[in-house]
């Protein structure tokens, strides 16, 4: 927020007021980018001049979508705004789902109920270990620091990072709840690592956070993941590394389902179950089947769902 403006300064500084400068924000998801340009739910143009928004915009004529012309400023905001609104409806159900593990409600009924009300949409609705990637623990944080600049305390995102933080927190007390309040000397499976399926980024990804953690507690951690592992073995070297699910399994105190790969979620679990030290899954995700699991024989936590066996 400000760059705009902060460009056009020295673009005049420099005398080249005949380049005009204008924001038009991007809404790509990763794993899904080239799908989200061309069927987009709408482009953003912000520009001083309406010769300049007018210009940009006829770029995207092809697109059938609505199309937002605004100042520079205002454009900015709306992408902010936008990851903001986003990332606090995660923090909220989240915290919804805690308060459904302490009263036995079953969160995935809860925001399927929420979701059908269509003021409040069933989309980011999936309670979880937290939001990781590029964009919204980036755009929360400069968002909350542009209102601090301003002379406002924007509370409410100082909550929704601090109820992100402490998500991926709640998983050691799941593990440690399981293995008897000890983790040292515990082997704990890392099912994925990317901030989410279909890319190998791992960029604020929660199992950064639970692997260092478990580390720091003394517990031996091996993981996998599709893609991602390369990435992640830079960062953390005193990780295990495996090369499937299975593998990372064998010899478990406990699993964890970080990132709801689909090779992940549909394991054999059958034979998961055969290889585990002990039987103990921590569905960060939500994803997998909690009916089988506890069938197969063990004991099944979720986010706000809890199947113990």
């Amino acid at each position: 927020m400000g760059t705009g403006a902060a460009i056009q300064a020295e673009l005049d500084k420099r005398g080249y007021r005949h380049i005009a400068y204008c924001s038009n924000p991007e809404f790509l998801r990763e794993g899904s980018a080239v799908q989200d340009f061309l069927h987009p739910d709408r482009i953003v143009v912000g520009a001083a001049d309406q010769s300049t928004r007018e210009q940009v915009a006829g770029l995207y004529a092809p697109l059938e979508c609505t199309v937002v012309t605004t100042d520079v400023a205002s454009a900015e905001m709306i992408k902010y705004a936008s990851n903001a609104f986003l990332a606090t409806k995660i923090s909220f159900i989240n915290e919804i789902a805690n308060v459904c593990e302490a009263t036995g409600a079953d969160v995935r009924v809860v925001a399927q109920g929420m979701g059908l009300d269509r003021r409040i949409g069933p989309d980011f609705l999936q309670a979880g270990i937290g939001y990781g990637g590029s964009c919204f623990p980036k755009d929360v944080s400069a968002l909350k620091q542009l209102a601090g600049n301003s002379g406002y305390h924007f509370q409410l995102l100082t909550a929704v990072i601090e109820v992100n933080e402490l998500q991926k927190r709640r998983v050691i007390g799941k593990l440690k709840h399981y293995l008897n309040d000890e983790l040292r000397g515990r082997r704990i499976a890392l099912l994925g690592l990317a901030f989410k399926p279909n890319t190998d980024d791992i960029r604020e990804a929660s199992s950064i956070v639970l692997a260092g953690r478990l580390l720091a507690e003394g517990a031996e951690v091996v993981a996998c993941d599709p893609v991602a592992v390369a990435n992640m073995q830079t960062l953390l070297p005193a990780v295990s590394y495996a090369k499937t699910g299975l593998e990372a399994l064998a010899g478990a105190d406990a699993g964890v389902l970080v990132t709801e790969w689909p090779e992940y979620v549909h394991l054999d679990w059958a034979r998961a179950r055969q290889l585990m030290a002990r039987p103990v899954i921590i569905d960060g995700r939500n994803a997998l089947d909690a009916d089988v699991l506890v069938g197969l024989g063990f004991r099944y936590e979720g986010i706000g769902v809890v199947r113990n066996g």
